[in-house]
């Protein structure tokens, strides 16, 4: 009882009994201070993580292609040499406070391609020109018709010429070339309109910001030409050699993994080989980009071995090409991954004839292209070509052998199990006929661009070179007939 009461009298203890030789840590709950503190420690790594990730991410995007670095840097330089105007006392006072319209025109017009820089170069100066001049002949109208009318009449033509500027857009031609030129043009219009009204010296105006429009235009050009420039056109030429390769492995790779037996299909997923039969995504989602970097390439001048009549727009109807064979090479990849597969012993039996078809499919491709890389005609591309036929046919002779393979095999087998190997093998076909397609659309490029016929350690060399390039749009109008013309495996058969 005693021991009872001294309890009562303490107030409430709690006992913890553990095993011998075991430790209890007694943990006391924090006040505020301490959860406060805890608090701003837990707030500041997390915060120190967010900023890591991002620095990581930055340094990647600038790691896997520098050139976005230097284009940075160009920026900064244009700007910089337009603000001599600013820092230097007689190049102030020869343009004026209007020199601001040149720091302008530079952060507006400065794209990552040359391209790009001139065509908002042109537009820019040619919006610019015709607007400033438009404006001032619709003004001097106006003032000589009389100070009750010269309101409506600027008002009026602001109305009008915007509202028929604005609907041009809608024009394909206009929207795909001169969109941006439109834009600038109803800017200027309305800046030499509303300004004309009140102001004095209109001429003198207009002819300070064109000259400094001018200026502006030339030293982005200048840097963006002569510092490490970018092609539009190159870059277009580069995407198209890289997606028929992400092809030619794709439809290698598709094949592979679905003649992989069951007890490696673990491993060749974590195979590098395994990722590469979804590069056929990179042609489907090529479009946009195909058609931006031609219309950009339009505008620029010779380079490289790219010239002015250079067939820029034949590399969408090769992308097309690419394409039409992709959305195969989709189908054939979905049934890697079906949920209905052939038996493993029928699978056997046409392994080794899809193998060898797959295999030549990729090595058309990546022969045309070697072609296109280094802008030669190849001489393997036919041959490649013929072989990709005679698989072809070894393969629909096997397909017409299979109910009798499938009658000698001693398990039960029926052709209703081999229903998802004839659909497999029945793609194959057709992308083979689909690459076809595409070596037609080389041959018309060949002819129009004027591929040269050179040795082959000549070729090797150019097209090495090409690759260390990679590292970090005009049509023609001939009708010349091709240099070399190919005929189809079937006639050759």
């Amino acid at each position: 009882m005693d021991a009872a009461a001294r309890e009562a009298q303490s107030g409430l203890e709690w006992r913890v009994t553990v095993p011998e030789g075991a430790s209890v840590t007694v943990e006391y709950e924090a006040g505020l201070a301490g959860r406060a503190w805890a608090w701003l420690v837990s707030g500041v790594a997390m915060l120190g993580a967010k900023v890591s990730g991002f620095a990581r991410k930055v340094w990647k995007i600038g790691a896997d292609d520098p050139r976005r670095a230097v284009h940075g840097l160009k920026v900064g330089l244009a700007l910089t040499l337009v603000c001599v105007f600013y820092y230097t006392r007689p190049l102030y006072d020869g343009v004026g406070g209007a020199a601001m319209w040149a720091i302008m025109t530079v952060v507006v017009i400065f794209e990552y391609t040359v391209g790009g820089s001139m065509y908002k170069g042109f537009n820019r100066a040619v919006a610019t020109a015709s607007a400033g001049l438009l404006g001032l002949g619709v003004n001097w109208a106006a003032s000589k018709s009389g100070d009750k009318l010269e309101p409506f009449i600027t008002s009026g033509s602001l109305f009008l010429l915007a509202a028929a500027a604005t609907f041009s857009r809608f024009i394909p031609t206009v929207k795909a070339r001169f969109d941006y030129g439109v834009t600038i043009f109803i800017l200027t219009y309305s800046l030499v309109a509303v300004s004309g009204y009140r102001e004095d010296e209109l001429l003198a105006l207009a002819q300070q910001r064109l000259v400094t429009v001018a200026i502006g235009i030339f030293i982005c050009l200048a840097v963006c030409v002569l510092v490490w420039p970018v092609w539009a056109g190159q870059e277009l030429h580069l995407l198209t050699v890289r997606n028929m390769e992400k092809l030619a492995d794709s439809i290698e790779g598709c094949v592979h993994d679905y003649f992989a037996a069951d007890a490696e299909e673990e491993e060749e997923k974590r195979d590098p080989k395994a990722s590469k039969s979804e590069g056929y995504k990179c042609v489907l989602n090529s479009k946009a980009s195909e058609d931006s970097q031609r219309n950009l390439a339009r505008w620029e001048p010779a380079h490289g071995k790219f010239g002015f009549r250079h067939p820029y727009g034949q590399y969408p109807k090769l992308g097309a090409a690419m394409r039409h064979c992709a959305y195969c090479v989709e189908t054939l990849h979905s049934c890697v991954g079906a949920e209905v597969q052939a038996p493993e012993h029928v699978k056997r039996l046409l392994g080794d004839v899809c193998t060898r078809l797959a295999a030549q499919c990729a090595r058309v491709l990546k022969e045309a292209s070697r072609s296109v890389a280094a802008l030669t005609v190849s001489r393997e591309l036919d041959l490649a070509v013929a072989e990709m036929g005679t698989a072809v046919h070894e393969l629909q002779g096997d397909l017409r052998d299979l109910p009798f393979s499938l009658a000698r095999e001693p398990g039960e087998a029926s052709l209703i199990d081999a229903m998802p190997l004839f659909t497999m093998a029945s793609l194959l076909a057709e992308i083979s006929a689909r690459i076809e397609a595409i070596v037609e659309a080389v041959d018309t490029m060949a002819s129009a661009a004027g591929f040269k016929q050179v040795d082959d350690d000549d070729e090797k060399k150019g097209d090495a070179e090409l690759k260390m390039k990679v590292h970090p749009l005009n049509e023609s109008d001939s009708d010349e007939p091709p240099q070399n013309n190919r005929s189809k495996p079937s006639e050759q058969a």
